[in-house]
């Protein structure tokens, strides 16, 4: 039996249809392990201790309103659990990071998942950047002269906020879009951080694939198809899931990206793929593993804790 913790949302609210970290919690409680949950806010460094205030699972099932019992909050020390998941919702802001580097603190003797100095050092729409042969034309910046050049040489553009989520905040600019310049204001009043230009991909009113990479390897992929009227695919937005096979491209993507991904301890980990580029690499709290099932493919959450039981083992 493994004693996990769960650095998370809070487990009362989520839709246990549709949540990812939901949905290993049921696996692993299944299977008899300890689960602890357990939000952000609650967790502490007090000199080398790293401890949270958290609640046990007594009891989890797919019964939304009535999903799970949770024991009374008590103060926890982290070093004596065997597995610590990462798996609260972005924005990634420095309460993200700061708790990334607290976790970081009890390795090796814990196992962390995902890596937290992976975490911290590959943001989302940042790390994508380091494949630039397998990504759309792309700009990062502050410098808004510098956005109205990009928007220029690409002519239909999409602007979106470096750590934003959930498709809040994501723009298109067509080419004859008079809103341009105010909307430039607007980001640049907004966001301390820089923000995010890159070529529209017209491919996208056919889907965005988010593919599911555990240790580096694919496992599971589904299509998100954007609403009518709409060019984000996000399921927060409308989005509509579907099954889908992998291109050669999705492979040549994964395989291309999959050892990074595993050398960085960055081991649950979900793509976006647009026709045959790469868009972003999602790994603070990847979702889709339970419409991956839904429309007949594997059964992440079983293959996790398969791979996490297994490195136990071998410890």
């Amino acid at each position: 039996m493994l004693k996990i913790a769960i650095q998370m949302d809070p487990i009362e609210h989520v839709d246990v249809d549709a949540d990812t970290t939901f949905d290993l919690a049921l696996e692993a409680h299944s299977r008899g392990h300890e689960i602890w949950v357990y939000p952000p806010a609650r967790l502490q460094l007090c000199g080398a201790r790293v401890s949270a205030r958290a609640q046990r699972i007594e009891a989890i099932a797919r019964k939304q309103g009535a999903h799970v019992r949770l024991s009374a909050p008590a103060l926890v020390d982290l070093r004596a659990y065997d597995v610590v998941l990462i798996r609260q919702d972005p924005p990634f802001d420095m309460s993200y990071i700061t708790a990334a580097q607290i976790l970081e603190r009890l390795q090796p003797g814990v196992m962390v998942i995902n890596d937290p100095r992976g975490v911290r050092d590959a943001p989302e729409k940042l790390y994508v950047t380091e494949f630039e042969d397998l990504t759309p034309p792309t700009l990062i910046t502050s410098d808004m002269d510098a956005v109205k050049a990009f928007r220029q040489e690409h002519g239909d553009i999409i602007l979106k906020p470096l750590y934003g989520n959930g498709g809040a905040g994501v723009f298109r600019m067509a080419p004859e879009d008079g809103n341009f310049n105010a909307l430039v204001e607007l980001f640049a009043e907004a966001f301390r951080e820089p923000i995010i230009a890159q070529k529209y991909l017209a491919a996208v009113s056919g889907g965005d694939k988010r593919i599911i990479l555990l240790d580096g390897e694919a496992v599971g992929a589904i299509n998100r198809v954007p609403a009518q009227g709409e060019y984000r695919s996000n399921m927060h937005v409308g989005g509509r899931a579907e099954a889908v096979e992998m291109s050669a491209r999705d492979q040549e993507i994964c395989d291309r990206i999959g050892p990074a991904l595993s050398k960085r301890g960055l081991i649950l980990a979900g793509i976006d793929v647009i026709g045959d580029f790469l868009t972003e690499i999602n790994v603070t709290s990847p979702t889709g593993i339970q419409e991956v099932r839904r429309f007949g493919g594997a059964d992440i959450s079983a293959l996790f804790w398969d791979w996490v039981e297994g490195r136990r083992e071998d410890a």
